[in-house]
This record gives structure tokens, sequence and C-alpha cells, in this order.
């Protein structure tokens, strides 16, 4: 096709979009809709799936390190945790040119009152080489300066830190800041855009792994040691590799296996007593290089897993969308029947009128795409901070990648939605046409549009069948009781960042904080704590007569909590008492356990006053005083957790509290924060959080599910009545003759109404039966995302099918109305 036919065929096209406004708006409209809803969430699972982190060099060849392990019969994959077995990769493999480790943590930043919480990157020197990032001032630390024992104190300023808290000054080389508990010197500032492999969370500086590891030494992190760099006691850290030219990914899986293998042995032999217990045949141990993109690894979180389905329900809008204007470009073709016909007499070819059709449906398309992609700007940012918190990455209009997505979309749309009236073109019968106008002939010609109008219907109840489970999960987890009171509890941590305090003077300042909190107003009780449910976990040996090894029965968490707890917290004591007063260091131990805990020591026993041994068989009885609520504190969806509470009092080390408030908890936050500051010595401080942000992250995927699968099939289901109304108004006006016939025999309104409302019925509940289907059929693969529902839940599918109904119903009814006022002598002169 020559560019001058093409730009005929575009005039034509604008030309006759002109002459029709509401119908271009209408097409454009729902184009925008469908491709918009495509283009905001391909912006996030783009993100999370397929985008490499940015500035990274040949991301293909970079892999994380996953070792895998099998305990209790379940296979459990890590990455790695031990600065040792970092080593251990680096010394014992060879299909790698470049080995790192790397992990990010909140620390304090600044001294006195402007001391924030920052992300900060803790990474080797070698990682840097991994992306094409020149430093835009000064350099990055090198290997020297990344050696145990110590290290060098020396950071790496992000950009954005380097704009906002120095201004851009290019002095700020050698200036000294605070981080945890070292004094950093600044030796660089990494470029503008390079946030190593958090582009959710950047971080605000980058410092050695060597220097982190020296500065916990001795801390709470790791217990004193001489050695910590070559310890497998301590994990905090995670691996990444890039493969040599030419090896392959499973030559380099053998060869990770290989050092893992050998660092097991070394582990072995550090600790013979905790590794010895499960031989290796039961552990079966493996290492794998993975992508470099932790939501495509084993460990993919929920959150990446509802992103992926809510992608796919983002396409299935689409394709009804598609089908919603084809039916709409079909309709005018049929109406156009006696002008295409009347062309094709007058000489135009088949090829030409494909060209002009195409054209106008790409033409309708684009401007679909140009109406979508404002919508993925404006709605985009909510996916992404719903999905991809606190990215700073562009989006919508401001991401190429988004933008050509949505290019190609509406491009591959318009050829689409094209088919349908070139495929009726293509049908046209010159004599017949000629003579009939724009009334559409045969039946056969409407079972294009019909068989549309039902695939929008079987993918409207699919999504519909989703949102429904997703709401129900959500209910599910909303009622459920968790063990304790969240919205009224603020959690309170506290950083002694390199303080050092005696036992005696350490207690002390718990004392203070503990009155402290209390006195505040606004504040109903306040406790002590050490542990916080899916936060941090603590744990150790116990030993109980008559069982043989109690870690096998499970995991045994516990809490070291002053009095307060229950009653700060709200979690019920069942039987027994709690922890009290009279619960001092020298008094007999006690202790109390969770219901569930009790009967999987004691089934068939009373579990009061029974004796439990802590870290050691050798050690003094403790005994169990009381009975608590089961909590959640792992994970939702597994049993409840296997908890237990012991005085602080008579273990003195604890790092926190919890702090009980009438009404909203963070209306009170920074109030706490401040006067609980005051009682930190050195350059200590507290962080306050709200309990409800800690637990809400836990229903974050339920709560995700549940809006979008919602929106999204509020939007089929709105797609799907206009486009079943528009089959129905469109058979009503073809059927005008045939009514008119039928009211001059004696058909009253009520039977004409009631006829064309059972055929729009009877299309909807084809749609219905074969969307059911479907949605029974995918129900296992969703299964894994629900909480407390069957994905063939009866009353989900009961609802959907009613609303679709009573859809179609309100659908059809417009034009039964329509219908019952033709008046026969009109419609018989219509012939």
């Amino acid at each position: 096709m020559s560019f001058a036919s093409l730009a005929q065929d575009l005039k034509y096209a604008i030309r006759g979009l002109r002459t029709k406004p509401a119908f271009a708006s209408a097409i454009v409209c729902t184009l925008g809709l469908g491709i918009g809803a495509n283009a905001a969430m391909f912006g996030v699972v783009d993100r999370l799936l397929f985008r490499a982190p940015p500035l990274m060099r040949e991301p293909t060849t970079a892999h994380r390190v996953y070792l895998f392990q099998t305990f209790r019969g379940k296979e459990r994959a890590s990455t790695g945790g031990q600065y040792a077995r970092y080593a251990d990769v680096k010394r014992w493999t060879r299909s790698f040119s470049s080995v790192a480790g790397f992990t990010a943590q909140d620390h304090a930043v600044g001294l006195g009152d402007a001391t924030r919480e920052m992300r900060i990157g803790i990474v080797s020197a070698s990682f840097f080489g991994f992306f094409d990032a020149p430093p835009a001032i000064g350099r990055y630390f090198s290997a020297a300066e990344d050696t145990p024992p110590t290290g060098a104190p020396v950071v790496v300023l992000s950009h954005t830190m380097w704009q906002s808290q120095y201004g851009g000054r290019r002095d700020v080389l050698g200036t000294r800041v605070q981080i945890g508990p070292t004094l950093y010197t600044v030796i660089g500032v990494a470029p503008k855009g390079f946030v190593g492999l958090w582009p959710d969370r950047p971080p605000a500086a980058f410092i050695s792994l060597t220097s982190h590891g020296d500065a916990q030494r001795g801390g709470r992190s790791v217990r004193p040691m001489s050695a910590w760099w070559e310890t497998y006691s301590w994990g905090w850290l995670a691996v990444m590799v890039r493969r040599n030219p030419g090896v392959t990914l499973e030559a380099a899986n053998a060869d990770l296996t290989n050092a893992f293998l050998k660092s097991l042995d070394a582990q072995r032999v550090e600790q013979p007593t905790s590794t010895a217990a499960t031989p290796l045949d039961l552990m079966r141990p493996r290492a794998e290089a993975w992508s470099i993109l932790p939501d495509r690894g084993p460990n993919a979180g929920a959150v990446s897993k509802v992103a992926r389905w809510v992608g796919g329900v983002s396409f299935i809008v689409l394709l009804i969308a598609c089908a919603n204007v084809a039916n709409l470009l079909l309709a005018r073709a049929l109406r156009r029947r006696r002008e295409i016909a009347l062309r094709l007499a007058l000489g135009m070819s088949r090829a030409r009128l494909t060209s002009q059709l195409l054209t106008e449906s790409v033409l309708l398309a684009l401007l679909g795409g140009v109406a979508g992609l404002s919508i993925a700007h404006w709605g985009g940012t909510a996916l992404r901070a719903a999905f991809v918190e606190r990215s700073e990455a562009p989006a919508g209009l401001s991401d190429p990648r988004t933008v050509l997505y949505a290019t190609a979309a509406a491009i591959g749309v318009g050829l689409l939605t094209g088919l349908a009236p070139i495929f009726s073109a293509g049908r046209v019968d010159l004599t017949s046409d000629l003579k009939a106008g724009a009334r559409e002939g045969t039946s056969g010609r409407s079972r294009t549009r019909v068989a549309l109008l039902v695939i929008q219907g079987t993918l409207s109840v699919v999504l519909l069948v989703g949102a429904g489970l997703f709401v129900r999960s959500l209910w599910n987890v909303q009622s459920m009781r968790w063990g304790y009171d969240v919205d009224p509890v603020l959690v309170v941590g506290t950083n002694m960042r390199g303080t050092t305090l005696d036992s005696a003077t350490l207690a002390a300042l718990w004392e203070r904080l503990l009155a402290a909190g209390k006195a505040i107003q606004g504040v109903e009780n306040a406790s002590l704590q050490d542990a916080v449910p899916f936060w941090n976990t603590s744990s150790t040996s116990l030993f109980v007569e008559g069982i043989d090894t109690v870690s096998r029965l499970g995991q045994f968490n516990f809490n070291k909590i002053s009095p307060e707890h229950f009653a700060t917290v709200g979690t019920r004591i069942i039987r027994g008492r709690g922890i009290s007063r009279d619960d001092v260091a020298g008094a007999p131990g006690a202790m109390v356990v969770s219901e569930s805990m009790a009967k999987t020591l004691w089934p068939g026993k009373d579990a009061i006053g029974q004796c439990i041994r802590v870290r050691a068989d050798t050690m003094p009885c403790t005994y169990v005083v009381g009975i608590a609520e089961n909590i959640k504190a792992g994970n939702l969806t597994e049993d409840p957790s296997h908890y237990y509470y012991v005085p602080a009092t008579q273990v003195v080390r604890t790092q926190g509290l919890f702090v009980r408030t009438r009404g909203n908890a963070k209306k009170l936050q920074e109030t706490v924060r401040r006067r609980l500051q005051r009682e930190m010595p050195g350059a200590s401080y507290v962080t306050v959080m709200p309990f409800s942000d800690i637990v809400g992250s836990q229903k974050r995927s339920w709560n995700l599910g549940a809006t979008m699968f919602t929106a999204f099939g509020v939007l089929a289901l709105v797609l799907a009545a206009i486009g079943l109304y528009s089959v129905i108004a469109y058979n009503v006006a073809q059927r005008t003759h045939e009514l008119g016939v039928r009211r001059a025999l004696g058909a009253q309104t009520g039977d004409v109404v009631r006829m064309v409302v059972v055929d729009g019925v009877r299309l909807a509940s084809i749609g219905i039966a074969i969307g059911v289907a479907l949605a029974l059929g995918a129900g296992r693969w969703v299964q894994p995302l629900l909480f407390g529902v069957s994905p063939k839940d009866p009353f989900v599918f009961t609802l959907v099918a009613t609303v679709l109904v009573a859809v179609a119903i309100g659908a059809s009814w417009l034009p039964a109305l329509r219908a019952s006022r033709v008046d026969p002598n009109v419609a018989l002169r219509t012939e």
C-alpha cells in the first residue's frame, strides 16, 4: 500500500468518525478503559517481574543465590544468610566472574533530635561492579576497605541524600556522618538513579559488609565472638553472582551446590550438635542461581502473586472491551452493508475496502490508547502505591516502557477489533444487499455478535467470582481473632547505638521507660516486650520430661514481658494466671504458654504446674503458671503459633515496649516518641510504630486482591451490560417488522417485553454457564491466595449468577420497552 493510499484512508476514517461523534466517543472511552487498566497493571507487573534493577549491566547473567534444605519433610529456600557462606561461594566456585554480598537495613542516621531511621545499603566492594554506575563524585569503597575483621568506616551517599541533606555540595567528601553506632567518612556519591537492588525502597547511603559486621559484633544481633566473619550462626546477608561467559545455568547450579556442601561440612565442624541432628540425605541440600528479581524467586511474596493474577484480570478486561468494540463496529458495518455493496459495485477492490476498515479501527484504538495512557498515568500512581511501595520510578506517561506497551496494545486491539467488520464486508452479496439496504438479511449474520456477547458474559463471570472469593477471604481475615488487639497499640523499639550499660543501669532504664510510657496522657497501659508478632521472633531450646526432642514438635517462640503485657495487648488468659510482680529474679521460674503449646506438649493433661527446662536440660524447672489464648505471630495461613511468655525481670534484657492508647494509636505516635526519647542515654534512640502498620501488612495481599478484582470485575460488568444492551437494541431495531406483525396479530405489551427480556437473559445465561465452568476449573490455581474460603464457594457463585441475570434484565429492559411501543402501521410500512 502506498503512503498516498494510507493518507486517503486516514482522511476517510476521520471524516466518517466526525459524522458519528457519539459512536466514536463510545469506542474511544471503552478502549481507553481497557487499555488504561492494562497499561497501569503492566507498569506494576513489569517492575515486579521483568524490569532489571536500574543501571544493572547484563542482568540476564546476574543471579541471586538460594540455598535449599528440607526440614520436617518441607523444602525451604533461603538466600544464604551468613558472611561465612558468602566467603565460601567466593572460595569454592569457578563459574562466576563476580560474587557480591548485600542486604539493606534501617539504621539511625545523624545525632540528637535530627536522628532519623533511614534505609542503608550494606554491600561488598564487588557490589558496585554489577552496575554501570560510576560515582557522581568521589569513589566507591575498595576491597581493602571491605576486608574483615573491621573494614573501613567509609560511606557512599545516594544521589538523593546528597541533594536533600547536603544541597549537592562537592565539598561533602571527607565529612563525617553517624550511621548506627559508627562515625563514617563520606568518600563518594552514587550517580542519579542508582538504587542498587532496592528500587522500591532506595537506600540513603551504602556502607561495607565488614564495617557493619564489626559494628554489630558483641551487640544484640550476634553473640560476642572473635571471628564473626567465620561463623555460621549469624545470618544477615544475601549473595548474588555473575556467570562467566559460556557457563550454563545448570553448570552454575552444580558449582554452587558443591560449594554449599563444603560449606555445610565447615558448619558441622563449628556447630556439631546443631547440624548433625539432620542427616544430609534428609536435608537434601542444594544451591541454585535464580533471577536477580526477588519476586521471580522461590520465595516470591503473596503480593507479587496477586499482582500476576490482577495483571491477567486486566487483560481479561481488555478482551471484554475488545469484544464490546468489535460488536459496535460490526453493528455499524451491518448498517453500512448497502453502502459497502455500492462501493464494491463501483469498482473498489476488497483489499482496499479492508484497508479502509482496518485504518478506521486502528485509528479508534490509537485514540483509545491515548485515553488509556492518561488513565494509566492517573490510576497507575494508586496501583503502584498499592503493589510497589515507596517506588520513585516513573510511571504512566513518564515511563517509556509503559508508553511502548500501550501503543503496541492499541495497535493490536485495532487490528483485532477490525476483523469483525472486515469479516462482515467479506460476505457482502451485491445483488441482495443493494436491494435489502441496511437491514440484515439473515439471522446467521448476527451469530458473531451473539458470540462476542457470550464471551463478554463469560469473562465477567470469571472476574466477579474472583472478586467474590477475595472479598470473602478479606472478610475472614478481618473478622479473625488474632489473639491480641491491634488498633490501639503502639510498638516501641530501642536502639542503644553502641551505648553500653551494665545490667543494673539497663534494668533501671527499662523501668524509667515503662513509667514514662504509662504517664503519657492518652495512654492506658504499657508493658515491656522482646518480640513483636510478624516482626521479630526469639526461640531457644526447650526440654520436657517424656519428650525426646521438643523441636520436632514445631517452632516454639517466646517473649520476655512485664506483668502488664496481657492487659496492654489484649491477649486473654484462659486458665491460671499471667506474669505477676512476684516473678522476679531469684523466684521460681514462671512461664505462660499458649493453648496450642499446652496441647502439643501435654496432650490430655493439665499444663498448669508442668516443668520446662529452658536452654539446657540441666537448668532449673520453669513452671507453667498460666495458659493464654493462641496468637498469630508468623503466618496467617498456618496453624496458631506455639508461643510462651517469661518475666522480663527474670531475664533482664528486653528491647522495647507495647503501649496501649485510648482511641487511634497513630495520633499519639510522635508524642510517645518524644517523651521516651528523653530517657535514652547518649546517642541511643527509640522508634515508635503503630502495631496496625506491622500486622496490616499481613492482610495486604487479600486487601489488594479484593480491591483490584472488585474494581476490574465491576468494570467488566459495566462493559458487558453495555454490550448486551447494544446487541438487544440492535436486534430490536432489526426485528421492527416482525414486532409490528406480532402487535398487529394481538400481542400485548407485556408479551413483547417478556420476549425481548427473555432473549437477553438467555444470552446472558449461556455466558454464565460457560463462565462458571471456567471459574471452577481455575479455582485450584487461585486457592493458595485465598483465606478460609473454598474456590468453589457456592455462595459466591450463586451471588455472581444472580447479579449477571439482574444486569441482563436491566440491560434488556429499555430495548424491550421500545419494542413494546412499536406502531404496527409504521413497522409494516418499513418493508
